[in-house]
């Protein structure tokens, strides 16, 4: 479908949304936030089912929560891609049978005691990956493609909101967009978490809601602290430790040279290591803990091509400082080239573990700061 086609049907499906299901359906907007549970509880991993949308009707493994479970671990985000249950060409056409896949995750979490977190990796007008491939830009385009945008996405949450209302905030939050873009001001931002927010509380007043740092999670928010959401940021710093030889990263991204050690002395003399870590990583987000906003590291690891000893120095690290900070965590991902579990790595002496190549040795570390 032509951009132009695909604005024609946006608009007029938005005109039929606002006038009982959009923006201006809502009553006046309240603040009110359910009382935050503590994030430092929360330390799991990424489940990918629904990531990509090149599968939409690949289906959780409910084996994932078992063994989270046995390790003794509560948390699963869960990425998706709208292209799931909908696509660039229509935005209101929605699969039921893909939603149904989301009911079954949340269901395993409730059995096996795992706190579960919808994200939105992908969302109607934007993507950290692919963002061109959206017919229009959430965050940068004409007033009206962002609105076309923004009712939209507020469209697919009102939609999750209706669907587990009832659920308990213990078991199932949302987080609005994954890893939104770095913009000269947050302003753009704010005036999109408001309106999610807005969105879902019309349907669901008590859902618990997560928002992530701007610039790709890396800097706090603080025009939405009002709302009392906790904020979602990354644990990928630096890029050459964490995704060396990862050819879907632009080369600019990397600032050493060769393989990576830990610490790291970057190619202009700049050295990485723990402290470095804490001035780039904790340091930009105590003003807003100290005024009661809860943070968790939604996102982290380290790919494969890494060193694997360079890669736990580095991760412990990351660990030990979240625990003084007191912030809980989520391994990008349970299985695959980031995770514990089939990694690829070479230079691992890997375990039997119910049929899988079990990474012991980042499992135990992983246990350690539990």
């Amino acid at each position: 479908m032509k951009r132009r086609d695909f604005l024609k049907i946006s608009s007029t499906v938005g005109a039929f949304m606002l006038s009982g299901f959009g923006l201006n359906a809502f009553k006046p907007f309240s603040v009110r936030q359910a009382q935050p549970l503590d994030f430092s509880d929360y330390k799991g991993f990424n489940l990918l089912a629904k990531f990509s949308g090149r599968e939409p009707h690949r289906k959780f493994n409910e084996e994932d929560f078992e063994i989270m479970a046995e390790w003794g671990f509560n948390f699963a985000r869960i990425p998706m891609s709208y292209w799931n249950w909908a696509s660039t060409d229509n935005w209101y056409d929605i699969d039921e049978s893909v939603l149904k896949d989301i009911d079954e995750v949340v269901e395993f979490g409730k059995q096996y005691n795992v706190h579960i977190n919808l994200n939105m990796h992908r969302v109607p007008g934007y993507c950290i990956n692919n963002r061109e491939r959206e017919p229009v830009d959430l965050f940068e385009d004409t007033p009206e493609n962002m609105q076309k945008a923004l009712d939209a996405t507020i469209y697919h949450w009102r939609m999750f909101a209706k669907r587990y209302k009832g659920i308990s905030s213990k078991q199932l939050s949302f987080d609005l967009i994954n890893e939104p873009p770095t913009m000269d001001t947050e302003n753009r931002y704010v005036e999109v978490v408001r309106a999610l927010v807005e969105g879902i509380r019309e349907d669901d007043p008590d859902r618990l809601i997560v928002a992530d740092g701007l610039d790709v999670g890396r800097t706090p928010v603080f025009g939405i602290k009002d709302l009392g959401l906790p904020q979602s940021t990354r644990g990928y710093d630096p890029m050459d430790v964490s995704h060396h030889q990862a050819g879907w990263v632009p080369e600019g991204a990397f600032k050493a040279s060769g393989v990576p050690a830990w610490p790291l002395e970057m190619d202009n003399g700049v050295v990485w290591d723990k402290q470095k870590l804490r001035e780039e990583l904790i340091k930009p987000w105590k003003p807003l803990v100290n005024q009661g906003v809860q943070v968790h590291v939604g996102e982290w690891g380290c790919y494969n091509k890494t060193p694997h000893d360079v890669a736990l120095r580095w991760m412990e690290d990351l660990l030990s400082l979240w625990e003084e900070v007191n912030w809980g965590n989520a391994l990008w991902n349970l299985k695959g080239s980031f995770g514990v579990l089939n990694s690829g790595r070479s230079d691992v002496k890997y375990e039997n573990y119910k049929g899988h190549k079990l990474d012991r040795k980042m499992l135990e570390l992983l246990k350690k700061y539990q």
